[in-house]
């Protein structure tokens, strides 16, 4: 079986705007983070975007922007990430067992790349990506400079470059 480090978009991988993110001017890649994905494969494991794009959804940008922004993300990062899964559904419009904090996207992603969740990871900032590592087994890494934590990850980590050495030191 393959170990995996799961890892959210949106302020683990790029900047967190507050709003959404889809214009390719706007699409900015976090410090650290090419590097970060570097380490992960050279630790063996894969790396996997797990992403909720609910903007689809609510018509604010299309599948097409997003793919475009995901392009720019797999040629900084030397094209090292494995796979990226995203969910365009939003509860307002239709409810998905895809959309964080629910696992069909870990669940897709296991059975593809026979993936062990006891020796994986899931990297996120918010709680939901938090629950959703936690369901299925993974050990999770909160991204957050903020003490007040609502709820409990295994680890916290300023970036995802901490996050990945703290990782491969365990």
């Amino acid at each position: 079986m393959n170990k995996c480090i799961f890892l959210d978009r949106d302020g683990v991988i790029n900047v967190e705007r507050g709003d959404y993110t889809f214009l390719p001017e706007d699409f900015s890649i976090i410090e650290g983070v090419p590097e970060a994905i570097v380490k992960i494969k050279e630790a063996g494991y894969l790396a996997v975007v797990i992403t909720n794009q609910a903007g689809i959804t609510k018509g604010i940008y299309t599948r097409e922007q997003m793919h475009v922004c995901h392009e720019i993300l797999m040629e900084k990062t030397h094209n090292l990430i494995d796979k990226i899964y995203y969910s365009p559904y939003h509860p307002s419009f239709s409810e998905s067992l895809s959309r964080k904090p629910e696992t069909l996207m870990i669940e897709k992603a296991m059975a593809k790349f026979d993936i062990d969740p006891k020796s994986s990871w899931f990297i996120g900032d918010r709680k939901g990506d938090i629950e959703c590592g936690q369901k299925m087994g993974l050990k999770t890494v909160l991204i957050s400079d903020d003490n007040t934590v609502e709820c409990n990850p295994n680890f916290t980590a300023k970036n995802l470059l901490s996050a990945v050495e703290m990782i491969i030191k365990n």
